[in-house]
Order: C-alpha cells, then sequence, then structure tokens
C-alpha cells in the first residue's frame, strides 16, 4: 500500500510540472512572437504624421526610401516617370544621392537627363531635377520634378530671339550700307535714284517683319473669342482674293473662288481673314506666272459637329516631304531666295497655324513637287464654335516643332496643268 501510495504520488507531480512547464513555454512564445523584430522595424516603417498627406498635394515626384533602400512611399507621378520599378528606385545616381544623404545628413540637389519610358530612340530624354533630403532618423526623402517642357520652352525662345535678331539685321544692315553708298554717289543722280530704290525695298521689308512680329503676338496672347461672331467665309475669301489681285495680276495669275456658298465660322474677323489672306498670298508668290489660284470652301460631318473647310490650292513649285514637316515653323522658308525675291518674313504659316488652333480648328497641306499644293484651313461651324466658346485650346500650349498633323492626301483634287497663255 505504502509501494502504490508513493508511486501515485510521484505520478501527479510529474503531471502537475510538466503542465506548469507547458503553460510556461506556451506563454513564452506568445510574447516571442508579439515581440518587434528587427525584419519587422525594418520592412514596416511608418511615416512621420502628416507627411502623407504632404506628399499627396505636391507636384513634384516623391518616393521615400527605408535604410534599406526599400520604397516605403511613391507618388503616382514617380511610377509615370519610371522611377520607382519592382518597389525599388530604379535611377542609380539617385540611389546613390540617397544612400549618401542617409549617411552624412546632408541635403542634396542636382539635373539629370533620363531615357523616356517607353521609347527606344534615341535624343528622347526626360530633364529632371532630383532633391534628396532625410527624413527622420532613417528615412529619406527624394523629390523629383519634370523640366523636360521648361527646357522646351526655353530653347523655342532662344531660337525666336535668335531668328528675329537675323532677320531685323538684315534689312537694317542693308539700309545703313545703302545710306552711305548714297551719300557717296550724291553727285551721280542716277545712282542715287538706283540706290533709293533698294532702300525702299528693304524699308518695305522691314516694316512688313515687324507687322507680322506683332500680328504673331497678338494671336498668340489675345483671346480671339471674347469679341467673337458668327463671320461669313464668302466674306474672308472675297478680302483675301482683294488683298493679293495687284500681285497676282502682276503675274497674270487667275485667281478662282467657289464651292459651297453661305457658310458661317464663329471667330475674329480680324485674325481669320489675315489667316486666310496669308494662305492666298503665299499661293501667289509661290506661283509661276500665268497659273491659277483656287479657293474653295465647303462643310465637313464630324463627330463632334461639322467643320468649314476653305482650301488654298496652286500650281506652284510644291513642297518636299523634309519642308511638309517645318513649313509651318516660325522663319522657316522652303526657298529662301524666292522669299527674299518676294519680300516674305517666314512668318505668314506660323500665324495660320496659331489662328486655326486658337479657333478651335487646324490648318493642312498636302503637296507635292512640281504639282503645287492646297493649304486646308479647317474651322468649326459657327453653331458648333459658338458652343465650345469656353472649351477652346490655348495658342500657347502649341508645339512650335514641325507640324504634327500634316497629312499626306487632299479631299481637294489639284488644278490641272497650267495653260500658257497666249
Amino acid at each position: 500500500m505504502d509501494v502504490n501510495a508513493a508511486v501515485a504520488a510521484a505520478a501527479a507531480i510529474a503531471g502537475v510540472l510538466t503542465g506548469v512547464i507547458a503553460v510556461l513555454a506556451f506563454r513564452w512564445s506568445e510574447r516571442e512572437q508579439n515581440r518587434p523584430t528587427r525584419t519587422s522595424l525594418h520592412t514596416d516603417p511608418v511615416l512621420p504624421p502628416g507627411v502623407d498627406t504632404v506628399l499627396s498635394v505636391l507636384r513634384s515626384s516623391a518616393v521615400v526610401l527605408d535604410e534599406a533602400d526599400a520604397v516605403v512611399k511613391a507618388s503616382s507621378a514617380a511610377y509615370a516617370l519610371g522611377l520607382v520599378r519592382g518597389g525599388r528606385l530604379s535611377v542609380e545616381p539617385m540611389l546613390q544621392m540617397a544612400r549618401d544623404t542617409r549617411r552624412d545628413g546632408e541635403i542634396r540637389q542636382v539635373e539629370l537627363d533620363l531615357p523616356r519610358r517607353g521609347t527606344g530612340r534615341g535624343g528622347e530624354a526626360l530633364a529632371v531635377s532630383a532633391r534628396v533630403a532625410p527624413l527622420g532618423s532613417r528615412l529619406v526623402l527624394l523629390l523629383v520634378e519634370d523640366l523636360t517642357e521648361a527646357r522646351r520652352i526655353e530653347a523655342v525662345r532662344r531660337d525666336f530671339v535668335a531668328n528675329v535678331s537675323h532677320e531685323l539685321k538684315t534689312p537694317v544692315g542693308a539700309l545703313s550700307l545703302l545710306s552711305e553708298a548714297v551719300m557717296d554717289a550724291s553727285d551721280d543722280p542716277e545712282a542715287v535714284e538706283r540706290f533709293a530704290g533698294r532702300m525702299q525695298i528693304e524699308a518695305t521689308r522691314l516694316t512688313s517683319l515687324v507687322q507680322e512680329l506683332i500680328d504673331l503676338s497678338r494671336v498668340q496672347n489675345d483671346d480671339p473669342l471674347e469679341d467673337a461672331e458668327p463671320v461669313r467665309v464668302d466674306e474672308l475669301v472675297a478680302e483675301a482674293i482683294d488683298r493679293c489681285r495687284h500681285q497676282a495680276g502682276t503675274k497674270q495669275i487667275t485667281m478662282a473662288a467657289g464651292g459651297t456658298a453661305d457658310l458661317h465660322v464663329w471667330g475674329n474677323r480680324g485674325q481669320l481673314a489675315a489667316a486666310l489672306g496669308n494662305l492666298v498670298e503665299n499661293a501667289v508668290n509661290y506661283s509661276p506666272a500665268r497659273t491659277r489660284v483656287g479657293i474653295a470652301a465647303r462643310r465637313v460631318t464630324a463627330p463632334g459637329g461639322d467643320h468649314i473647310e476653305v482650301a488654298v490650292t496652286d500650281q506652284g513649285i510644291g513642297i518636299s516631304d523634309k519642308d511638309k514637316e517645318r513649313i509651318f515653323e516660325r522663319f522657316y522658308r522652303v526657298d529662301p531666295a524666292r522669299s527674299r525675291a518676294t519680300g516674305g518674313t517666314g512668318l505668314g504659316l506660323a500665324i495660320v497655324k496659331h489662328v486655326a488652333a486658337s479657333h478651335g480648328g487646324e490648318v493642312t497641306v498636302w503637296s507635292s513637287e512640281g504639282q503645287g499644293s492646297t493649304f486646308t484651313l479647317r474651322l468649326p461651324e459657327a453653331g458648333v464654335a459658338r458652343d465650345r466658346a469656353h472649351h477652346h485650346p490655348d495658342p500657347d500650349d502649341l508645339d512650335d516643332e514641325a507640324d504634327r498633323n500634316t497629312p499626306q492626301s487632299s479631299p481637294y483634287e489639284p488644278l490641272p496643268a497650267p495653260e500658257v497663255l497666249p
């Protein structure tokens, strides 16, 4: 009996000890699982209060990196620029800046040219400004601003200033030289008369250049739809023909108007008349003698509403494919020698492009070398344009590079071969 009692007591004690040990082991395991480890602290960092809200309203692309260079937070713009891929910062120079800033706490800034995402063409690059700063003790903040558009606008401005300087210098220099020649030939009436005639030509060219610069500045800065009104297309065509009548008569060029009558567009009458007049004048200037220039208007049905197309067709020398890509640039001339002879400034088509865009339309060109050209001014019809008066495009947003909407065909048939008049 004593032996059995002792065995039972020992078994009871062993059971109690086993239970106590099991409870202690369970408590220890539970505490260890809930204890924050270095790994959990490393992979789940917490942004300082308010930072997430600030980053969401910044215009710059924002990326927050932790102590292992993993992306903790990135704005949608950062993904759009291709800065973040697979949860990592993909631009090595920026990553190195972040590591240096994490090491010494210094704020760093640099400008970089990055390959444009999704393009493999050479020369396609994004210009960005990157700024790195510490964010607390363990995080690093990277702010990236896209400077591509600002650089493009600056390049356009520099080119424009350079071109204006060159174009103004030519007639001014010619006037200076001719005035000296007149003074030296004061005893020769024939020479004085000849030089004076040349001075008048250069003065006229200078006046035309200054006026077209003023016109271009006006169509770029003014809102043509503030004082918009219904404008009869027939009247615009008549004004354009009348403007070039003398010049066409000198070259025995026949100007013919046709198409649909009684059409209206909505816009600034002065700007529309100047745009169509520039197209007709350009056609006359680049047409050989004893040919025809045609102006035709028609209504075209489009998904967003009817449009009015006014096509100006000539029988001139035509335009090559490489020139068609640039003819709407400021100061660009297909034939510089002919432009000097006709007094062209190289701004006429640029003005047409801006007027068309500011009225919610476009200008396109069809041309074949040796067969002439057709320039088509396409504008919303009066009722449609009036409804869109508050949604027209800003001419400052125009791309001043080559016109990207140049078609290779035209709905208008080219005029027949020129007839030689007796």
